[in-house]
């Protein structure tokens, strides 16, 4: 957490686009390891595909598409409103944490309620005797769809990208 932070304050502080977009690669990779930290593999690695991959890839491309250098610097000038709505955002989502339940607790509202019942009823509901197949094709099935789209269209957009050819000026073809 504590290199996300760092990260983040790096990336306000230092100026050009180009440090920009690698700072975001870096702080999306971190991100992903965080979520991988957290045993959430299947977010880790979008996070890691899209965040820290096609991201990237496609900001670099676009930077070159449109001519910026590593040493275009403008002046960072520091404006106090943004900075107080992140601010108090951030204190609010902080603030907010305190009444989630203890990381691990046993006894929070997610393993009394929801984790015995996919355990116990989800063959009967669903029919697929695996239980996580069930709740990731059954109770999250929408979620799934979605993340499997995002993922699906991702790909899609790089192999258009890179697939695509350059084409020679005219002035450049030989004449036949």
């Amino acid at each position: 957490m504590t290199l996300l932070v760092a990260t983040a304050i790096a990336l306000v502080k230092l100026p050009g686009l180009f440090s920009a977009v690698m700072l975001t690669g870096i702080y999306s990779l971190l991100s992903a390891a965080l979520f991988v930290l957290l045993d959430a593999v299947d977010v880790a690695f979008t996070e890691a595909a899209v965040g820290a991959g096609i991201t990237t890839v496609l900001m670099l491309g676009t930077l070159s598409l449109l001519g910026v250098s590593t040493s275009d610097h403008e002046p960072i000038q520091m404006q106090p409103i943004p900075l107080i709505v992140v601010v108090i955002t951030g204190a609010a989502l902080i603030f907010a944490t305190q009444d989630m339940p203890a990381f691990g607790d046993p006894d929070a509202p997610a393993h009394r309620h929801v984790a015995p019942r996919y355990l116990n009823e989800s063959a009967t509901e669903v029919g697929l005797p695996n239980v996580v197949t069930s709740v990731l094709a059954s109770y999250r099935g929408y979620d799934t769809l979605g993340e499997v789209a995002v993922i699906f269209t991702a790909g899609v957009g790089v192999m258009l990208l890179l697939g695509r050819r350059r084409r020679a000026p005219r002035g450049d073809q030989d004449e036949k």
